[in-house]
């Protein structure tokens, strides 16, 4: 009989994988891990974690060896897998770049045409460059791509590049961004019913955590003549909840601040006569 816990694959070690499982555990959900464990079961939630290689996690998820994975979205293109794309998951955020080294000068993006290019990402590297009417050579290399230019192997790289610091330590320079990936959930084209349940009770928890990381809790003193000009500036989930403090005249106000505005909301309210103003974090918000 088919088990009824869902199966997800995980990268088994690295930054992915931290925080893979950082959001797996935020959303309430208990399992061991760590070590050589390949794979490991939830104690509370109907959820089987499988530990692989990243290159490896859209081909188990197409072949049904795995329902779900989280992967580098730069990995699953380049991989071209058949399967759905559930949810952009907000982390492990980066950029699959073309850099050339520090000393040369670059006019643009012809630069690249007949040039040789060193990448771990070849396809979605040809995509790019092909659609720009650029021809080149791909030399296909799986690490230690910075290298390349500096031993004569190609002219230009095509990497992943966060911080841009790895680039800059091996002489090179960042000039043009082919793909912006993050980490996403994927999921086989062929889920059972019963799974896609579970996978719906999953991405309610998920998507609880996301709101909860991107918004503030407000809590604020001010006067209560001052306290429709503050509303205004307050949307909160739905309105700000006002309760009256023990000095007369004075109102505390509750509220919701989306993390993207939160600054600029703050120095309003400031103006607008807020005082004593509190700022704590939200650990889920379910609507």
């Amino acid at each position: 009989m088919e088990s009824q816990n869902i199966r997800i694959a995980v990268q088994k070690s690295g930054r992915l994988s931290e925080e893979s499982l950082k959001l797996f555990k935020s959303c309430g959900i208990k399992f061991e891990s760590g070590g050589s464990k390949l794979k490991t079961v939830s104690s509370n939630f109907p959820i089987e974690f499988l530990f692989l290689r990243d290159d490896d996690i859209p081909g188990y998820v197409e072949d049904g060896v795995a329902d779900l994975g989280v992967i580098g979205e730069n990995v699953l293109m380049e991989h071209v897998r058949q399967v759905d794309i559930v949810k952009e998951l907000g982390f492990s955020k980066c950029r699959l770049s073309l850099a050339i080294p520090r000393n040369e000068e670059y006019s643009g993006i012809n630069y690249f045409q007949g040039k040789n290019i060193a990448t771990s990402y070849p396809n979605l590297t040809n995509a790019f460059l092909t659609k720009q009417g650029i021809q080149v050579t791909t030399h296909e290399i799986s690490g230690s791509v910075e290298i390349a230019p500096s031993i004569g192997l190609a002219e230009a790289i095509c990497d992943i590049v966060s911080t841009g610091g790895t680039l800059l330590s091996n002489g090179l320079k960042e000039v043009a961004t082919v793909f912006q990936s993050q980490a996403v959930l994927i999921a086989n084209k062929s889920l059972s019913s019963e799974k896609k349940a579970i996978l719906a009770k999953l991405l309610f928890r998920i998507d609880s955590v996301q709101r909860g990381q991107n918004v503030k809790y407000v809590v604020l003193n001010a006067k209560a003549s001052d306290l429709d000009k503050i509303k205004s500036l307050l949307p909160g989930m739905k309105a700000p909840s006002v309760m009256p403090l023990a000095e007369q005249g004075w109102v505390s106000i509750h509220s919701v601040i989306s993390e993207n505005d939160f600054w600029d909301i703050i120095e309003a309210l400031r103006e607008a006569g807020a005082q004593g103003i509190l700022v704590l974090p939200i650990e889920k918000m379910i609507l």
